[in-house]
């Protein structure tokens, strides 16, 4: 399948589940997330001897994953270009992000690893640092499961999101509905993906009629063009 279909595919009216779910394992990030999750958490279980401490680790990243969400997307991918000694610096995941703010039906840019290259470094990051914070090899790989469990979570959200499929969930209708308005409502609000906590805490979960429509939902107040040839 070419990305013309997958686009035509992920636009379509009546796309299911299970279609979607197909479709999400095309692209590279799903390739590379869903490997590295299983055979951690397979590699996990295999050494067993489950403490309190494994519990704590996983509670304390998936309590923290909504507002690193929120902090990653506020300060990272809505990051304006700024100028350094002259330079204008503008990263690559602001760029990517404008452009999917530009085009938010497009599937290949639903992504916040867009790439072969990107994935399996995110992959390598996560485990170095659960490999540098915990003490033994069984909490490290409790960390690092839970992490990617999380990210492929973020990626598989994210995407469905931005389909054509129709939530039947009430939950997953109310987190679609305020992603929907962050991208054609107001930019600056509505921030959470898996879940609208870290909004409700932050106070960027506003009533709709409570936000103005914005001039540069779009945009992001970043007019100049970006090439394709950055994807």
């Amino acid at each position: 399948m070419n990305p013309e279909q997958r686009t035509a595919q992920f636009r379509a009216a009546g796309l299911t589940l299970r279609s979607a779910a197909r479709l999400f394992s095309r692209y590279p990030s799903p390739r590379v997330l869903i490997p590295a999750a299983a055979l951690t958490v397979a590699a996990r279980v295999s050494l067993g001897r489950w403490s309190r401490r494994d519990v704590r680790i996983a509670a304390t990243i998936v309590t923290l994953e909504p507002f690193l969400e929120w902090l990653v997307h506020v300060h990272i991918l809505h990051q304006r270009p700024r100028t350094f000694r002259g330079r204008t610096v503008d990263s690559f995941a602001a760029r990517k992000h404008r452009r999917h703010h530009l085009n938010p039906r497009d599937p290949a840019l639903a992504f916040i690893l867009p790439n072969r290259r990107i994935a399996p470094v995110a992959v390598a990051g996560i485990a170095a640092v659960n490999t540098a914070v915990h003490r033994s090899t069984r909490t490290a790989l409790t960390g690092t499961a839970t992490s990617l469990l999380l990210l492929t979570a973020f990626e598989w959200t994210h995407f469905l999101m931005h389909s054509s499929y129709k939530p039947k969930n009430p939950l997953y209708r109310e987190i679609r509905r305020t992603h929907q308005l962050h991208h054609f409502r107001n930019e600056k609000y509505w921030f959470g993906i898996v879940t609208p906590v870290s909004d409700i805490v932050l106070n960027t979960n506003p009533a709709k009629d409570e936000v103005q429509p914005s001039k540069t939902v779009k945009t992001l107040g970043i007019t100049e063009p970006v090439s394709p040839a950055e994807l």
